[in-house]
């Protein structure tokens, strides 16, 4: 009964662990910050209108 125990308890901190790997083990900075594409940017004003 104690080993099934133990393992049970092992098996809890090693999910642990991968949750918090996964979730606080990022970039220092947070992600990085992507500019949006040029085709997005509206007209210039001095764009001939019809």
């Amino acid at each position: 009964m104690g080993l099934i125990l133990l393992e049970a308890l092992l098996a809890l901190a090693i999910l642990l662990a991968i949750v918090w790997w996964t979730m606080f083990s990022g970039r220092k900075g947070g992600e990085l910050h992507v500019p949006p594409p040029e085709d997005d940017k509206p007209a210039s004003p001095e764009a001939p209108r019809d």
